[in-house]
């Protein structure tokens, strides 16, 4: 019987042959495409090229256009053109609006507006050769004002600097008995003076910010706020779980009731290690929870502040705050209200009363912990 009824059945190429040569129209089409984006491009230097040596040759007149008359002397030596300088525009220095005198040291960089209040009770600033008691009077930048014989200026150049602060530094700007000072860390930094906002002690560790923008430091520090810090608490033994619950609920301490935010086991198998959130502001307040149930702090690091951590940071370290951080930090918490007092209310409501407003806001130097 003949072969050729099953020559139908057998394939001409194997399919080896088909792929290698698959494989080479594919590298021949690269090939060809690099080729074509190459001379591409060579034609557009060559154009532009060309371009820039006719602008070279041609002739200076007065009516020289912009682009022209921006060419660098540099390129063409035999062609020196004199570049007439640009005006140079001087703005009026416009005053600023009046601003009370606590205020204005804060901007000037000196200090917080709270701290600017016990500098200007002691009778260390002068305004225009007159020691001021008032923390309310107004000035201005016509105005004179000095704090210790420094005559001040308000500061243009505002800074935010994070810190990841180690143990053994004190927060403070300087120390009579010569220990560290967090200030030491970040004196590369910036040459404008800075302060931190708040405070952690000498065996706190964590985020600690500094800045020289004091309306920023004033609502940071302010209680109204209620800015959140988050904690990583190390205790001396396993914390139970009846003491978890009265942090919880509130403890009462000399200082008042105090409440934690939130409590967590930092970590399942270690007990002893708790994540504590708190906006509470008062002095070592976060030792003192622990210490009153008969617990040792042995370790305390500040995680997150005002929804800032120390993510990407060294110990020691520090990094400035982008432009969206302080953004951020500016607008925080803008929606809080105060609640409106008696009076207020009975006024909205067109109700004549005699009830005294009082005051919301905390007495006393807020401290952190």
């Amino acid at each position: 019987m003949s072969q050729s009824y099953f020559q139908k059945f057998v394939p001409k190429k194997k399919n080896s042959v088909i792929k290698e040569e698959h494989r080479q129209k594919k590298k021949k089409a690269k090939k060809e495409r690099a080729a074509a984006i190459d001379k591409f491009y060579d034609e557009k230097r060559k154009m532009k090229a060309a371009e820039r040596e006719a602008a070279l040759k041609a002739p200076i007149t007065k009516a020289a256009s912009p682009k022209t008359a921006a060419v660098p002397d540099d390129i063409n030596p035999e062609r020196k053109v004199t570049h007439p300088s640009a005006p140079k525009i001087v703005k009026a220095a416009v005053p600023g609006e009046a601003m009370p005198l606590n205020k204005y040291l804060a901007h000037c960089g000196v200090c917080s507006r709270r701290e600017a209040v016990e500098y200007i009770k002691a009778e260390k600033v002068k305004v225009n050769g007159v020691i001021i008691k008032e923390p309310a009077f107004k000035v201005s930048e016509k105005d004179e004002v000095f704090c210790n014989g420094k005559k001040l200026f308000v500061t243009k150049n505002l800074v935010y600097i994070l810190l990841n602060k180690p143990k053994d530094y004190i927060t403070t700007t300087d120390d009579p008995q010569g220990r560290k000072t967090v200030l030491q860390l970040i004196k590369a930094a910036t040459t404008e003076r800075v302060y931190p906002i708040g405070r952690l002690d000498r065996n706190t560790s964590g985020v600690l910010l500094f800045t020289n923008d004091g309306e920023l430091t004033q609502k940071l520090s302010h209680p109204s706020y209620n800015i959140t810090k988050i904690y990583e608490v190390k205790l001396d033994k396993p914390l139970i779980k009846a003491d978890f619950e009265k942090i919880l609920n509130g403890l009462q301490l000399e200082d008042g009731e105090i409440k934690a935010d939130s409590l967590a086991y930092a970590d399942a198998r270690d007990k002893s290690v708790i994540g504590i959130e708190i906006h509470s502001g008062r002095n070592r307040i976060v030792r003192r929870i622990f210490e009153s149930m008969g617990y040792d702090v042995k370790g305390l690091d500040r995680v997150m502040y005002a929804n800032l951590t120390k993510k990407n940071v060294e110990r020691g370290k520090w990094r400035f705050l982008s432009e969206k951080e302080v953004r951020l930090l500016k607008y925080m918490n803008a929606s809080y209200k105060k609640p409106a007092t008696k009076e207020k209310v009975a006024v909205a409501k067109g109700k004549p009363v005699a009830v005294k407003e009082k005051a919301v806001a905390a007495k006393g130097k807020r401290k952190d912990v």
